[in-house]
């Protein structure tokens, strides 16, 4: 069995108890080592071997998991974040089908609820936006046209935005290109929950200025959209007085 595990943000201890439990009866570990935290591998048995996938290709670490099955052993693939998000597991998973070899998957947190913890931010907020939008620029790996980042700006919604750090300069100007105001605020948070973390609060247009000024230049989530402001939000009518719901009575007016 092959068991994809997310690995979290990056604090060892924002693993889930399921992750950690998987790390710490695994045979084998492949993690994606220039990603996720080593010291995630403080939970792996002592006779557990330890591969680190960025010096590996999409064959080889097929093949361990093949012969780790012809042996009996399992297997853990620790992913950075949640592994559903620009993980590159679906090519795993149907490599590991071709071979009858069986899988499952172990949810982790994203960088961006990582980053949005750190800021003390709701993406949700009522009358300001009620979409989170994650997306990137296209890079070595191509973005659909349907998806360009001008695009999915006209939304206005709140957006979160990964693997862009080399070109946020380029970023800004789409950005804005779709209708965000260049005022708008945005974050750009290095890291987030690592004990190096570095979080800054800035303007869309001055986000490559930002990162030039503290050296960032990878590993790097940008946050945009007027939630990061924090104001002008309508109060939850979840919580409200005069709302009902299916445990709780709406709080009658004395004048009703």
């Amino acid at each position: 069995m092959v068991h994809f595990v997310g690995a979290g943000p990056g604090a060892v201890d924002l693993i889930t108890v399921r992750g950690m439990r998987l790390l710490s009866k695994a045979d084998i570990i492949i993690y994606a080592g220039s990603l996720v935290n080593e010291e995630l591998l403080s939970y792996a048995k002592k006779d557990a071997k330890i591969y680190n996938s960025a010096y590996m290709t999409l064959e080889e670490v097929i093949d361990l998991c093949v012969d780790a099955q012809k042996d009996g052993l399992e297997v853990v693939r620790l992913h950075t974040g949640e592994p559903s998000i620009y993980g590159a597991i679906k090519e795993q998973m149907d490599s590991l089908s071709e071979y009858n070899i069986d899988y499952d998957c172990c949810p982790g947190v994203s960088a961006c609820f990582g980053a949005a913890a750190s800021l003390q931010l709701e993406y949700t907020l009522p009358d300001v936006s009620q979409t989170l939008i994650i997306t990137r620029m296209e890079g070595k790996t191509a973005v659909p046209k349907k998806e360009s980042i001008q695009s999915l700006a006209a939304h206005q919604a709140s957006m979160a935005i990964y693997l862009s750090t080399g070109m946020l300069e380029e970023l800004s100007l789409r950005l804005i290109e779709g209708g965000y105001d260049p005022s708008t605020k945005a974050a750009l948070v290095y890291k987030a929950t690592w004990p190096d973390e570095k979080a800054f609060i800035c303007t869309i247009e001055e986000l490559s200025s930002v990162a030039k000024e503290n050296n960032i230049t990878k590993t790097a989530i940008v946050l945009v959209g007027d939630v990061i402001a924090g104001a002008g939000y309508e109060k939850s009518r979840l919580y409200a007085k005069d709302f009902s719901t299916e445990f709780r009575k709406a709080i009658q007016s004395p004048d009703t």
